[in-house]
């Protein structure tokens, strides 16, 4: 499996790069991936691979290539992300999808973001190198989503991507409660409620390895966006980390 990684791809320029962070890869059965994901992290920083009950070997790929391997029996995206947050030990913390989608290179710019405390969250927004690598389904979905997150949090964000930095302790002040598809979501939203500053970047989106359990399907879509629009009728909370106020930036469009 080969994905080049585009010479422009709306990431800001890496600078002062943190020497370790943990990157949580919540994964379910995506042997085929793994190799692809594990290789492109960047040097010294720690793969946490969370294991949500696959039955391909995947959490045997992953320790065998060197990652910490976590595993989470309760079923749901958003379980699997938190169980690796808890695992994590490093100040900063990443997450990203371990089907192959994003690559984890990009990751070290958006560290050094937050290290550089320009951004408190930074996530990449999602832009398909083809049509194929995200189905127009899952795309509508995300953007009927995206334009509730603006109206409810006031961050002109245009995606609620997976791939993303922050600080470890002060997302773990945020209190996350969901364990389904609305766990990304509910991030951005706390975050927002607590005034932080969030920055979007554009990435390349590629084609992932074997079929999502989430968007492949109309009925995973739907059930992913049910899940994320009880996330959005929630009142706002405060946090042990609330500031003044919430801003967000975009990345090159």
């Amino acid at each position: 499996m080969t994905h080049p990684l585009p010479a422009e791809s709306g990431v800001p320029a890496p600078g002062a790069v943190p020497a370790t962070a943990d990157v949580v890869l919540p994964c379910l059965d995506e042997a085929l991936a793994l190799p692809w994901v594990l290789e492109r992290l960047p040097a010294g920083w720690r793969a946490i691979v969370v294991d949500n009950g696959s039955s391909d070997g995947s959490a045997e790929i992953a320790a065998a290539l060197g990652a910490t391997v976590v595993h989470e029996p309760r079923r749901g995206f958003g379980a699997a992300c938190h169980a690796g947050l808890l695992a994590a030990e490093a100040e900063f913390v990443c997450f990203c999808d371990c089907d192959a989608s994003l690559d984890p290179r990009l990751l070290p710019p958006f560290v050094a973001e937050v290290a550089a405390d320009r951004a408190d969250l930074v996530l990449g927004r999602r832009r398909p190198e083809r049509h194929s690598a995200w189905p127009a389904h899952a795309r509508a979905g995300n953007l009927a989503l995206a334009r509730m997150t603006r109206r409810r949090t006031g961050l002109p964000l245009r995606d609620l991507g997976p791939l993303r930095a922050t600080r470890r302790e002060a997302l773990l002040g945020l209190g996350l409660t969901d364990r389904r598809s609305g766990y990304p979501l509910e991030m951005v939203v706390r975050a927002a409620d607590a005034g932080w500053r969030v920055t979007e970047h554009d990435v390349p989106y590629l084609s992932r390895a074997g079929k999502s359990k989430v968007t492949g399907t109309w009925r995973g879509t739907w059930q992913a966006v049910r899940d994320m629009r009880g996330v959005l009728a929630g009142p706002p909370r405060a946090t042990a980390t609330t500031t003044a106020t919430a801003t967000a930036t975009t990345g090159p469009r």
